[in-house]
């Protein structure tokens, strides 16, 4: 199959490969150039402009920072997709915007799918990830064929429409903060009582927040954040998301964004986002 990449940040470098191995031919496209050299040598043609990737392609794979990327990319310039086509959409993005470009697809008789990933590079790498699709039924099947390449098959979960699926993207990465916090005040707690970070860590298998602790708690032992498997800048911009979307308050989720935010303002942003819970 032709299929048009477009994005080419850590998520897509990943996707990318499983699309070449699968033995499609890709044409990618990134706003800055510094990833595709990589991409090339891995067998994709790369495009000039995001119109040159999606001509002629089957399929369009949009993995994008967030909903104002696909508007700039793909809605306000009316990227000529070709009629007939799929258009698979991984960017994180509220359900308003998912029902949004979905319209805007139907208006060009493009078929919307969005199917957002749930995990971080190490997955996305194995071909692991949990993935949600949402659209129309032949589209949503035909998505699936190739969002497939990098899901763990017990872990992909079809809804009936493109919010739906962009709704369900928002409340797995609540989970996410909302654990990634009680793991750093779980650790600020237990050194205020004398615990050292091992000591703290060695006590969270034995609770609710055990996978974040096993997933994240060596990470945060080290005081090391750079190899970054989800940024705080990426992470930040869901959490308002999710706060612009729901109709009754979030505490937990607002405190989170606070904490991601001071960490944006100290030049961390495209650290992981388990540098909130940096020893202070």
């Amino acid at each position: 199959m032709d299929i048009a990449l477009l994005g080419l940040g850590r998520m897509g470098r990943e996707l990318v490969t499983h699309l070449i191995d699968a033995g499609h031919r890709v044409t990618a496209w990134n706003r800055s150039p510094g990833p595709t050299e990589t991409v090339s040598r891995r067998g994709a043609r790369i495009a000039a402009s995001a119109a040159e990737a999606v001509e002629g392609a089957e399929a369009v794979i949009t993995v994008l920072f967030g909903p104002d990327a696909v508007r700039e990319t793909v809605i306000e310039p009316a990227l000529p997709i070709r009629s007939g086509a799929l258009w698979i959409d991984v960017t994180t993005v509220a359900p308003t915007d998912a029902d949004g470009f979905a319209s805007w697809a139907r208006s060009k008789d493009v078929r919307y799918v969005h199917s957002p990933v749930v995990g971080s590079l190490a997955p996305a790498r194995a071909g692991s990830l949990a993935v949600l699709i949402g659209g129309e039924h032949d589209a949503a099947r035909e998505a699936r064929t190739i969002v497939a390449l990098w899901a763990d098959p017990d872990k992909i979960r079809t809804f009936d429409s493109p919010a739906k699926a962009a709704t369900g993207k928002l409340v797995a990465n609540l989970a996410l903060a909302i654990s990634m916090e009680a793991l750093s005040e779980s650790l600020r707690l237990g050194r205020s009582g004398g615990l050292a970070t091992d000591e703290v860590l060695s006590l969270l298998p034995l609770t609710t927040i055990a996978p974040i602790a096993g997933m994240k708690g060596p990470v945060v032992a080290s005081g090391e954040f750079d190899d970054t498997q989800f940024s705080a800048a990426l992470l930040a911009k869901d959490l308002r998301l999710m706060l612009a979307t729901a109709d009754t308050p979030l505490p937990a989720a607002a405190l989170v964004a606070a904490e991601l935010q001071r960490a944006i303002d100290a030049g961390q942003g495209d650290k992981d986002f388990s540098v909130i819970a940096r020893d202070r």
